[in-house]
């Protein structure tokens, strides 16, 4: 399996002398994403949510009124893929979603108090622990991680 893999990634013209390079930087991003989501998910399993429910309560927070389609193209997700978790939220009054005024046909979805308390917490260690490390590796470092990621990012 391992060769069919390599096969496929040289297959992909990637220089093979950068394939060690390339696959220790795969492995640091993630063990970098599990150190980030580490807090959020002890959180979130203690109220039997994880990472997709951190991810709704996060941009709705971000932009209260959301229409759920707004959220579905955030989220880069499907309508199945989002009414689970969404409709859990909702039960445990961490969101409330209401029709538009301007458009009945659309709900606009807030987080309520209880909602917000909870994405303060889960963002909450992420903002301290990328504050502290920002701080550790200085703005030439910080500024080069946003590039990466916002390079990484496109589609």
């Amino acid at each position: 399996m391992i060769d069919q893999i390599k096969s496929d990634l040289h297959a992909a013209d990637v220089d093979p002398t950068r394939d060690s390079e390339l696959r220790k930087a795969i492995e640091l991003l993630f063990f970098s994403y599990r150190a980030f989501t580490r807090g959020p998910d002890q959180i979130l399993a203690k109220r039997g949510l994880n990472r997709v429910h951190h991810r709704i309560l996060y941009f709705i927070a971000r932009e209260p009124g959301l229409a759920i389609n707004e959220l579905l193209t955030v989220l880069g997700i499907s309508k199945q893929a989002l009414h689970i978790p969404l409709r859990q939220l909702v039960s445990m009054n961490l969101i409330k979603n209401d029709k538009s005024k301007l458009d009945g046909r659309v709900k606009e979805l807030r987080l309520t108090a209880s909602g917000k308390r909870l994405e303060s917490r889960l963002t909450g260690t992420q903002l301290l622990q990328l504050e502290s490390v920002f701080s550790e590796s200085g703005s030439d470092a910080e500024k080069a991680w946003r590039k990466t990621m916002t390079l990484l990012a496109r589609d």
